[in-house]
């Protein structure tokens, strides 16, 4: 199916479906851009409230399966893959089906790159002209999304449907690295993930190591900042928010525990031998259960707290 350019925002109508704390400020750009979009969450007020900042952006109707049958570009940011897959081809919504042909899927979300290409062959049994993009997202700095400042992970099969996806993907992103085929991107992404979290499980040991030893906890941060133990988390995520006892960083630690159960199962698929991902695992599990529902990812520090009997000393909101 040909594809054709997309590098005219005024050509191309965008369908965005979720607008969670990724998924606004990330549709935001698109409209800044001056594309037209349709959109949709969940929560149907979020998607009014949309359409009502954002001139060239209309609400999907809650029920309305043709809502998207004449976009181009169909975006998704939902939570997990199995969502994605319902979204697309379950009996609820199953909006694949009422695509027009040679549409162009990009799914932003974090999911399991296995997952996503089994999603990729489904919509191609139900239409072999439309083309699954995965195009996971992760930042440098906290609320880097609104700013146009993202980094995009790209896994496409379809060098010509990439093409046509690029202006989007680089109106969102700042930073877009094509990975290779499709599922390379949310590969990328659980592994940048995996990373991660290895350094937050590392950073509650010291953070409490170093209280219990006579150490400031914000002072820690400073020295790890300026030195070998610099990581997004000593940088931004808890200087912000841990510390401060805030715990807004707009990622929750339940979504933190499913990446890493993606991560096993790729660390896994690739025979890597290794024990840190069954650990990460099993910290974040305890964590989540301990934080509760809806908890953000920076509440693992409570884990840590409960089981050393002790609370890390509250600093104050930095002042950038």
């Amino acid at each position: 199916m040909a594809h054709t350019n997309g590098g005219n925002p005024h050509d191309i109508k965008i369908g965005y479906i979720g607008l969670g704390n990724a998924g606004y400020p990330l549709a935001s750009t698109l409209s800044r851009a001056g594309y037209h979009l349709v959109v949709l969450d969940a929560d149907p007020t979020r998607a009014e409230r949309f359409a009502r900042e954002h001139a060239n952006a209309k609400a999907a109707g809650e029920h309305d399966s043709n809502a998207f049958h004449d976009v181009k570009i169909l975006v998704t940011m939902l939570p997990n893959g199995e969502i994605v897959r319902d979204v697309l081809l379950g009996p609820v919504g199953g909006f694949a089906k009422h695509l027009k042909d040679g549409t162009i899927i990009i799914d932003t979300s974090s999911s399991s790159p296995f997952h996503t290409r089994e999603t990729a062959q489904l919509l191609s049994e139900l239409n072999a002209s439309l083309t699954l993009i995965d195009s996971p997202i992760t930042q440098a700095y906290q609320h880097a999304l609104g700013k146009g400042d993202a980094t995009l992970m790209v896994g496409c099969s379809d060098p010509e449907a990439l093409e046509v996806a690029m202006p989007v993907l680089k109106t969102m992103g700042k930073y877009v690295f094509n990975m290779g085929e499709l599922g390379a991107g949310h590969a990328m992404k659980t592994l940048n993930n995996y990373t991660s979290a290895a350094s937050i499980l590392g950073l509650c040991d010291a953070l409490i190591a170093g209280q219990q030893f006579g150490l400031e906890p914000k002072k820690m941060l400073d020295v790890m900042n300026v030195g070998t133990g610099v990581n997004f988390s000593t940088k931004e995520s808890f200087r912000t928010d841990g510390l401060t006892r805030r715990f807004e960083s707009g990622y929750q630690l339940s979504l933190l525990l499913k990446d890493m159960k993606i991560a096993k199962s790729v660390l896994e698929a690739t025979g890597v031998q290794t024990d840190l991902s069954s650990l990460i695992v099993e910290k974040l599990t305890v964590a989540d259960e301990v934080a509760g529902p809806g908890a953000d990812h920076t509440q693992v520090i409570h884990a840590w707290e409960k089981a050393n009997g002790v609370q890390l000393k509250q600093s104050r909101q930095p002042d950038s």
